[in-house]
């Protein structure tokens, strides 16, 4: 009866250490379990962070553009800052002090190019300001539709004066050794009012050949953007 009554407390006593290490062994699960969800928990707002702190993309910047109210349409010109930056700088200067307003093409050359910026309706020359830098080698090419600088045979003499190429002109391109024109923009809308102003009847006026006989007047020179009624 002794005997018996030990193997029982010692059946026992083995059930309550089987239990034990049972309970040990969950508990650690359980506390392993709990620290990868809090890991995991933990990396979430990391995530969202990183997606807070990235940058916006930003759009990109409307384009320059400048229209010519003229007296026989409207003419769009795109600038192109990033390859003329000096040359464009220039030519909003004068737009914006309303230097081109009342101002002619005196200068109309039908499958070459229609000049203007310098001159009054009455031929009279406008002063401007102090010549600039020669871009020509911004590799824009003197193409129909583009508007360039215009100049004597000094490279660096352009001021005010531009012209718009009627057709392609290779020869004012820049060449190793040969300084070229320098192109600044292009015309976006109204090759049809560049069309109509190189087709008309010219004359000489005061030595100057190539002059149109009726005025070809630049009504205004503004700078528009993309929300403006163009």
């Amino acid at each position: 009866m002794v005997r018996k009554a030990n193997l029982i407390v010692l059946f026992t006593a083995l059930s309550m250490v089987f239990s034990l290490t049972l309970g040990c062994n969950e508990e650690k699960n359980k506390i392993s379990d709990n620290k990868i969800g809090a890991k995991m928990v933990a990396e979430k707002p990391k995530k969202a962070e990183q997606v807070l702190t990235e940058e916006p993309k930003k759009a990109p910047a409307a384009a320059l553009k400048v229209k010519l109210q003229t007296t026989k349409g409207d003419i769009i010109i795109e600038l192109n800052e990033s390859k003329a930056p000096v040359t464009v700088k220039n030519f909003l200067a004068y737009v914006q002090e309303g230097y081109y307003d009342g101002t002619v093409f005196h200068r109309v050359i039908s499958n070459f190019m229609i000049q203007g910026g310098g001159f009054t309706k009455d031929m009279n020359r406008k002063k401007p300001h102090r010549p600039i830098v020669n871009e020509c080698k911004n590799g824009l090419k003197n193409d129909r539709g583009t508007i360039s600088m215009a100049r004597t045979s000094d490279p660096d003499s352009a001021t005010s004066q531009f012209f718009i190429n009627h057709k392609n002109n290779t020869p004012l391109n820049y060449v190793k050794g040969r300084p070229g024109y320098a192109v600044f923009g292009k015309v976006t809308e109204g090759m049809d009012t560049v069309n109509a102003i190189a087709s008309v009847k010219t004359t000489t006026v005061k030595g100057m050949r190539n002059v149109p006989a009726e005025p070809v007047v630049i009504k205004s020179a503004k700078i528009i953007t993309a929300e403006q009624d163009l």
